[in-house]
C-alpha cells in the first residue's frame, strides 16, 4: 500500500484534474460548433477520476470496526 501522503498527494493531483475537465467541458457547451462526441469523451474520463477520487478516499479512512 502507498504511504499516506503519496496517496494524498495523489488525490489532490486527481482533484484538481477533475475540476480542469470540468472548466473545459463548460468551455466546449459555451463555444460553437458543440463537439458533443469530445464532450462525452470528457466525461467519461471526469467520471474515471471520480471514480479513482472515490476509491483513494475510501484508502485514506480508517478501517472501522463495527
Amino acid at each position: 500500500m502507498e504511504d499516506i501522503s503519496d496517496l494524498e498527494e495523489r488525490l489532490a493531483d486527481l482533484e484538481r484534474e477533475h475540476k480542469d475537465l470540468d472548466d473545459v467541458i463548460d468551455r466546449l457547451r459555451e463555444t460553437p460548433p458543440v463537439d458533443f462526441l469530445q464532450i462525452k469523451r470528457l466525461q467519461k474520463k471526469k467520471l474515471h477520476l471520480k471514480d479513482l477520487i472515490q476509491r483513494i478516499r475510501s484508502d485514506l479512512l480508517p478501517d472501522i470496526i463495527a
